[in-house]
């Protein structure tokens, strides 16, 4: 009866464990739910902007901007790595951190030096793990951040770069693009460059040439576009990557849902196995007993 019963109690402790699962899966899914709302529909507002400052310096002629201006002397870079702060989402973490230290490997090659700037606790613990120092971290970065929440981060940056601080600004993240696909990535933030995947979906493809006349100049239009681009594509990497985030959890949670019902049936057939050997012993004790007092 030993066996059938410790059977009986990791059977319970694997259904207890798959309450957790579930339930874990159900939060994951409202949330993904929400921030794929966020993600979504601010997507289209951060292509335009960005397609539009694009536009405006190109035909703008010679226009001069601090944030367009390639500090060339310089030979340091900001890196902005997003993270989790929990895990139990796959392997999402895995995958940034893998491509952020793509980045510095390549940076570093040409010695050129990289500060760290991290979001979430995930990403702060690898980095203690390999004994780098962080220039700055973000652990309490709430679950669904605001457009207040990003907007100093990308003040500081913009502040730092005007400053001569650093060549270039860059932001790692997991870009969101289907609900079955997102895939890790780089971008530049600072100096602003053109987007390859972000063009190619608003532009459809193609590029076509616009004519246009400026009023006010295209150095004050800048002027006000440009520090609110930044804002804004710092923005939606964030949403892209709690929405990624999420969607990782919520699969991830839905398998260890399944494998617990697996092993659930698993251990219920073993059950019920040893303790009909149990129940057949006892039978063959009584007939054993019964055959000897004849």
């Amino acid at each position: 009866m030993a066996k059938a019963r410790a059977i009986a109690v990791r059977r319970k402790a694997v259904g207890n464990i798959k309450k957790i699962t579930h339930t874990m899966q159900l939060i994951a899914t409202a949330r993904f739910q929400k921030s794929l709302n966020k993600a979504v529909g601010t997507k289209p507002y951060t292509q335009k902007i960005t397609e539009l400052v694009q536009q405006v310096s190109a035909a703008g002629g010679d226009v001069d901007h601090p944030l367009l201006r390639a500090n060339s002397e310089c030979k340091r870079h900001a890196l902005l790595l997003l993270t989790s702060n929990r895990g139990l989402c796959g392997g999402y973490n895995a995958s940034v951190i893998r491509t952020a230290m793509s980045v510095v490997e390549g940076l570093e090659s040409a010695g050129d030096g990289v500060d760290f700037y991290v979001v979430g606790k995930k990403g702060m613990n690898y980095f203690k793990f390999l004994g780098r120092a962080m220039r700055e971290t973000y652990p309490d970065m709430p679950d669904a951040p605001s457009f207040g929440d990003i907007e100093p981060i990308a003040s500081g940056f913009m502040r730092d770069y005007e400053a001569g601080a650093y060549a270039s600004v860059r932001v790692v993240y997991m870009r969101f693009l289907t609900v079955a696909r997102q895939q890790p990535e780089a971008i530049q933030l600072l100096p602003i460059e053109a987007d390859p995947i972000e063009d190619a979906a608003a532009c459809g493809g193609a590029t076509a040439a616009v004519q246009y006349d400026f009023s006010p100049a295209p150095n004050v239009l800048l002027a006000e576009l440009l520090p609110v681009t930044v804002k804004v594509r710092l923005y939606q990497c964030v949403n892209d990557a709690v929405v990624s985030e999420n969607v990782g959890r919520m699969v991830a949670m839905k398998s260890a849902t399944d494998a617990a019902s697996d092993m659930s049936k698993l251990l219920s057939q073993q059950f019920n196995r040893a303790r009909q050997s149990q129940i057949t012993m006892e039978l063959l004790d009584i007939m054993g007993g019964v055959e000897a007092l004849k």
